[in-house]
């Protein structure tokens, strides 16, 4: 019995410190970056972790097109708000959620989903863990051919003529969406 004590406990150590290396490791290769806007009284946060093209082929291949993508690598990107805003003329309620994309030649999805998850994808399937169930709002907004390649996958905030917009940039695709605040006076 103490001998069956003993191993378990040595695998779950060994488990655990495994687990940590690896995270460790993968987070070298993608960083992690947490952004922040604020205008006014209107404050967004997102926190994603940035991958790096390498050389790579990425839209069409590392990331296929018409599959959703946890937007980043390693955990799932996630948008918080603290106000209800409208995005791309759609209503989204204040509170966090996933960032999901189903990237296309195109255009691509953008899709705010209310569940939390761990990582990004499901170990067993390697594929998006998000659970279409919990989608809040999704938009389809078109692409961008960039003149330079962006090498780390990256988020940013920018405002335009009275609009606010998240911009996403990887190789030399780009994407972007509207958004503001609901009750905003004129």
């Amino acid at each position: 019995m103490k001998r069956s004590i003993r191993i378990f406990l040595i695998l779950l150590i060994g488990g655990i410190i495994g687990f940590f290396l690896i995270k460790n490791q993968t987070k070298s290769h993608s960083p992690e970056e947490t952004i922040h806007y604020r205008t006014g009284n209107l404050k967004v946060e997102v926190f994603y972790n940035r991958p790096a093209k390498r050389g790579r082929e990425i839209f069409g291949e590392l990331v296929p097109f018409n599959q959703v993508w946890r937007t980043g690598a390693n955990e799932a990107t996630t948008f918080w708000v603290n106000q209800a805003i409208q995005v791309d003329g759609s209503l989204l309620d204040a509170g966090r959620y996933s960032l999901w994309t189903i990237p296309q030649p195109d255009s691509w999805k953008i899709i705010f989903n209310k569940k939390m998850y761990a990582w990004g994808i499901d170990l067993s399937t390697q594929e998006a863990a998000r659970d279409e169930a919990y989608d809040a709002l999704i938009i389809e907004v078109p692409t961008q051919k960039l003149p330079e390649t962006v090498e780390r996958f990256s988020i940013h905030f920018e405002k335009q003529n009275h609009l606010h917009y998240m911009v996403l940039s990887w190789d030399q695709t780009q994407v972007s969406f509207a958004f503001d605040k609901l009750n905003k006076k004129t």
